[in-house]
């Protein structure tokens, strides 16, 4: 790495840095003017988060599913797109692996766990294929598209839940539950928590974004695209296959999050059951600076954020767990002021021009 490639690097990961300390003092500041006590809302957050292997376990819970969404972004913005799609994506991941759960009841555990995630991978493929194809061969706008089909997802897959594969056993839009052997195995040692195998999947997804983007051909051509397609053009490359590409894998990567809902946590498709995941992808991957490992701190840090304000309705007199929302936005909107940040840390760090990457 040059010289100047290591600074700009710095730079980054100060501007990440910068952006969640403003964003977390702008929110306890905002505590003390309600009238509330800014360093009890940070211990609570602390504790509730860390404060035992059970917490902990919850706060890797609630991490997994933002790796993937976070993941699925940064995949599309290699490319130069932007994958608004994310919740329709993680809806069909979910749809799938019930599917093929309820289908194929009468496999061995390993082989059903197996069999139920290529299912999710599929459809969440094919969703996020969809609008890369429109995007490449139409020249379709792919956030107008992703947004619509957000909402198809949404329709679909009620359809599917009430219509097709409703629970018989209670009223409640969900469908019936997948073999219990299909179920992923969870991690015993961090309580009664639903920390489950999914976890170690997005580890592995993360490595395995890394290798695919940085060590192959494919991966070199969506950075390249992302980055100057007329200069990829040029030299040979298909800005069209990268940028479908880039989107199937973006589909498959969301998916996964519905995969943690259905086979570490409720064995089932449950209406509603996703917390805004799409969209907080959007905010992992730009806090993460669109690098695999940037990705997988930033959704730690919203996994945390999200378990530390779940103790907060109980600990607090003014501040509820919404507080958690109002955490997220503060560090988002402080991301998007990066460049204050940047050309703060120019004149600091030394005077050369920094690209961004």
């Amino acid at each position: 790495m040059s010289r100047d490639s290591a600074r700009r690097r710095t730079v980054q990961v100060f501007e990440s840095v910068i952006s969640v300390v403003f964003g977390i003092a702008a929110a306890l500041l905002a505590v003390a003017l309600i009238g509330d006590s800014p360093i009890v809302v940070a211990k609570v957050l602390f504790k509730s988060a860390f404060g035992s292997r059970e917490d902990f376990g919850w706060t890797l819970y609630y991490t997994t599913p933002l790796i993937f969404s976070g993941l699925s972004v940064m995949m599309a913005l290699r490319a130069g797109l932007f994958n608004i799609g994310g919740e329709g994506q993680l809806l069909w991941g979910a749809m799938g692996a019930v599917i093929v759960g309820l289908k194929l009841p009468e496999l061995s555990p390993v082989l059903g766990s197996t069999a139920c995630i290529l299912g999710a991978l599929v459809l969440g493929g094919i969703w996020g294929f969809i609008p890369g194809y429109l995007r490449a061969k139409r020249g379709s706008h792919e956030v107008i598209l992703t947004i619509m089909l957000n909402f198809i997802a949404a329709g679909l897959t009620s359809y599917l839940t009430l219509d097709w594969f409703k629970s018989t056993e209670n009223q409640n839009p969900e469908t019936a539950s997948i073999p219990a052997q299909y179920m992923l195995t969870r991690f015993t040692t961090f309580g009664d928590t639903p920390l489950n195998v999914a976890f170690i999947l997005a580890i592995l997804a993360v490595v395995g974004a890394w290798i695919f983007l940085w060590k192959t051909k494919a991966g070199y051509s969506i950075r390249a695209v992302g980055e100057n397609p007329v200069a990829a053009r040029q030299h040979g490359i298909r800005s069209d296959h990268a940028q479908i590409i880039a989107m199937t894998l973006a589909g498959a990567l969301a998916a996964m999050a519905g995969v943690n809902e259905v086979l570490g946590s409720a064995g089932k498709f449950r209406m509603g059951f996703s917390a805004d995941l799409g969209f907080l992808g959007i905010a992992v991957a730009l806090l993460g600076r669109k690098r695999p490992t940037g990705v997988l701190l930033a959704a730690f840090l919203f996994g945390a954020l999200q378990k530390g304000t779940t103790d907060l309705d109980v600990e607090t007199e003014k501040v509820t767990r919404d507080f958690s929302q109002v955490l997220q936005a503060l560090i988002i909107l402080s991301v998007s002021c990066s460049w204050i940040w940047n050309s703060w840390l120019k004149k600091w760090i030394g005077g050369a021009e920094w690209k961004r990457s």
